[in-house]
């Protein structure tokens, strides 16, 4: 059995294009909208600790450990809800104390600064793309760009004919699997993994603006609101999951969704940049 060169091709250029996107972007971004490192520190920070390690935690409890939660939630229906609230409470809860803290800090340099600063510089939407960006890069390193790097090794030693030997340490039901999900790579695969990579970034930034606004405006509903657009966006991941829906399905919502996210956040950016370009010079 053996992977198509350009099927590993494939994965390869998908997997760098995802490596690389929320670098590029925050490269091209970081003057014009005056992002900051901290912020996307922050954000990466936060995914990290309530996606990977609180709800990682939570789901391992209530799936395996809790017998009784786990027949409730063996039903596909209750799974799918489960699945689309738990990932929403988690990240956006995360979220909405990422955002108070660095809306905290600002708050207390704008306080020792001169009168003279403009209030744009404090109150943009520099800081919310600069965490969307951390908060969505480091969702697509370590839910796709490792796991998919750990496949193209896979792939590589199926090749040569040492993957038996490389997961020697694995159950043989195991490792059969594998060599079936080898087996049934495509490059279509990997523009699938690309497509959701690109889409999920795109739905975490376009959170973290409505975050960061919603806070700045002091409305107290921002967090349910939050939790409930997280939720739906999820939805369709849980549906395809409890085998509800089909995949093609699953990936023309992300890849519609996200188009429409892409136009109200660039509306958005754009907006404060022809303002200051027109205004008049007093």
């Amino acid at each position: 059995m053996v992977v198509a060169p350009l099927t590993l091709s494939s994965l390869a250029l998908a997997t760098l294009l995802v490596a690389a996107l929320p670098f590029l972007l925050y490269r091209r971004l970081r003057r014009p909208l005056a992002l900051e490192p901290r912020a996307a520190i922050a954000g990466i920070a936060v995914f990290a600790l309530f996606a990977m390690i609180f709800e990682r935690a939570l789901n391992d409890y209530v799936l395996h450990r809790n017998e009784a939660t786990a027949t409730l939630l063996s039903h596909p229906f209750a799974f799918v809800v489960y699945g689309a609230l738990i990932a929403g409470i988690c990240e956006e809860v995360g979220r909405f104390i990422g955002m108070r803290l660095l809306m905290k800090r600002a708050a207390a340099r704008a306080a020792g600064k001169p009168a003279s600063v403009p209030a744009a510089a404090r109150t943009d939407d520099g800081t919310a793309l600069a965490y969307g960006l951390g908060h969505g890069g480091a969702e697509a390193w370590l839910v796709g760009v490792l796991v998919q790097i750990q496949w193209i090794l896979f792939a590589v030693f199926e090749n040569r004919g040492q993957l038996d030997s490389y997961l020697s340490n694995l159950p043989s039901e195991s490792v059969m699997r594998i060599h079936l999900i080898l087996a049934s790579l495509t490059p279509q695969t990997a523009g699938i993994f690309a497509l959701e990579r690109v889409a999920a970034l795109v739905f975490q930034i376009g959170l973290s603006v409505l975050m960061w606004r919603g806070l700045r405006a002091g409305w107290r509903a921002i967090l349910p609101l939050a939790i409930a657009l997280h939720a739906l966006v999820d939805v369709p991941a849980a549906l395809f999951q409890a085998q509800l829906v089909p995949l093609a399905t699953v990936d023309a919502l992300y890849a519609l969704g996200a188009v429409v996210v892409a136009g109200l956040l660039v509306k958005a950016f754009r907006r404060p940049q022809l303002d200051r370009a027109t205004e008049t010079p007093r």
